[in-house]
C-alpha cells in the first residue's frame, strides 16, 4: 500500500495559510455538523471517477484493479491492470478519469517494467473497459520510485490533465538542472501539470492543444503548469472552472494553490525556489504564483490529500469550502479563499487515517478513500 502521503505525493494543509503569515487571515468560522459514512470497505483505494449518466463510482485500487461501486451491490471489477502495475511504495494505479462523454476510460499507473508513468486509454461498453482497445496514450521515464504524481482528470474546457512529480530525490536537485531542478525546467515533463487532448494526431498518440502555453515553444508543449514537487491530487471547480493545485511538500510545509482559468496556463508555482511559501533554494523566478494555504509539518502534517470545491446541496453551510486533508494528520479540513487574497478556515472535527484521494459525484457530494478504511462519504451530522 501506499507509505506516507509525502511519499505518495500527497499534500498536508495545517492551519497556517499565506493570508496568515501575511498578516490578512480573518477567524476561523464555525463548522458545520458532518459526518462519516461508510460507503464501501475496499482495501487500497487510490482515486475515483464518475462517469456521464451512470449511477455508478469507480473507484482504482493501489494494486491495479477497478471496480465499480453501486447501492446495494458488491464491488465489481472492470479493468484489471495489475499485471502490467507496480504497486509498492508511491507506486500502483494512481488515477483514473472516464472522457466527457463516458466512452473512454483512462487510467495513469506505476509501469511493471521500471516504474515508468503509463497513461493508457481503453473504451468502456456494457458495463466494463474492453482490454482489447488497450491504447498506450504516453509514457514518462520515472527516475526514482516516489514523487509520481497521480491525478489525472478532464477538465471544463474537455482536455486531459495529468500531475507529474520532479522525480523524487531531496530537493529536486538529482537530475543536472539544479538548483532548478525538474519543477523549474521547461524541458521536462516532471514537476508539472500537463495538457492534452488525447485523441492521436500526426502521427502521435495524443494532440497538444494549440492554446497550451509552449505549444508553440519555449518548452515541452504538454506542459500546463510548472514548479510542481508532487501535485498528488488537483480538481477543478465545477461551477468556476479554478483548479486547484494540492502539492506536497518537503520537510516543513504542504500548500495548496488555486488556479482562476485566465491564469493557470503557464502558471509557475516556485518549486524548488519557493517550498511553501518560504525561500528555499537558488534565485526567486519572477511571477512565481504563491500558495493560498499553507500548513506545518510541526502541526502533525506530512503530505497533503486534496479535495474539492464542495458544491453538493446535503450540507447548505459547507457550499463554497474547499475540503481536503492530510495523510498523516488525518483531520479533515474546509478553506475558503476570498478574492482579496484572505483564507478562512475551518476543523470539520473529523479524522479519517491515511486518506489517499477524494471523490465528488455527479450531485457534487464529497467522498474520501482511505488506503485503511476504504471508501466514505462526507454527510450532515443527524
Amino acid at each position: 500500500m501506499l507509505r506516507s502521503p509525502r511519499a505518495v505525493g500527497l499534500i498536508a494543509v495545517a492551519a497556517l495559510t499565506t493570508a496568515a503569515l501575511f498578516g490578512s487571515a480573518r477567524p476561523a468560522a464555525a463548522a458545520p455538523a458532518v459526518a462519516l459514512e461508510p460507503v464501501s470497505d475496499l482495501t487500497g483505494p487510490t482515486a475515483m471517477a464518475i462517469r456521464a449518466g451512470d449511477p455508478a463510482a469507480y473507484v482504482a485500487l493501489q494494486k491495479g484493479t477497478v471496480v465499480a461501486l453501486t447501492a446495494d451491490a458488491a464491488p465489481r471489477t472492470v479493468l484489471d491492470v495489475s499485471a502490467l502495475t507496480r504497486a509498492r511504495g508511491e507506486q500502483g494505479l494512481l488515477g483514473l478519469a472516464f472522457s466527457p462523454n463516458g466512452t473512454k476510460l483512462y487510467v495513469h499507473y506505476s509501469g511493471a517494467a521500471a516504474g515508468e508513468t503509463v497513461l493508457e486509454e481503453y473504451a468502456f461498453t456494457g458495463g466494463v473497459a474492453d482490454p482489447a482497445t488497450r491504447r498506450v496514450v504516453l509514457t514518462v521515464p520515472q527516475p526514482q520510485p516516489n514523487h509520481n504524481g497521480g491525478q489525472l482528470a478532464f477538465g471544463p474546457d474537455g482536455h486531459l490533465y495529468l500531475g507529474l512529480g520532479d522525480g523524487g530525490g531531496r530537493d529536486d536537485a538529482g537530475s543536472g538542472h539544479a538548483p532548478g531542478g525538474n519543477g523549474q525546467s521547461l524541458q521536462t515533463l516532471l514537476g508539472k501539470v500537463l495538457r492534452i487532448d488525447p485523441s492521436p494526431s500526426g502521427g502521435m498518440a495524443y494532440t497538444v492543444p494549440d492554446d497550451n502555453p509552449y505549444a508553440d515553444g519555449g518548452g515541452r508543449p504538454e506542459i500546463y503548469v510548472s514548479g510542481l514537487r508532487n501535485p498528488w491530487r488537483f480538481s477543478f471547480d465545477r461551477k468556476t472552472g479554478d483548479l486547484w493545485i494540492a502539492d506536497v511538500g518537503q520537510d516543513k510545509w504542504e500548500e495548496v494553490t488555486r488556479l482562476a482559468p485566465d491564469a493557470a496556463a503557464g502558471a509557475n508555482l516556485g518549486w524548488n525556489r519557493y517550498d511553501g511559501a518560504e525561500r528555499y533554494l537558488g534565485d526567486s523566478v519572477l511571477g512565481t504564483v504563491m500558495p493560498q494555504i499553507v500548513t506545518s509539518h510541526a502541526d502533525g502534517n506530512c503530505s497533503i490529500t486534496g479535495g474539492y470545491l464542495y458544491r453538493g446541496s446535503a450540507i447548505p453551510s459547507l457550499r463554497g469550502w474547499y475540503v481536503y486533508t492530510d495523510f498523516c494528520n488525518g483531520s479533515v479540513k474546509a478553506a475558503k479563499v476570498r478574492k482579496d487574497g484572505t483564507v478562512r478556515e475551518r476543523d470539520l472535527g473529523l479524522a479519517l487515517p491515511t486518506v489517499s484521494s477524494f471523490g465528488q459525484d455527479a450531485d457534487g457530494e464529497l467522498y474520501l478513500l482511505s488506503l485503511q478504511r476504504g471508501v466514505v462519504k462526507l454527510v450532515p451530522a443527524t
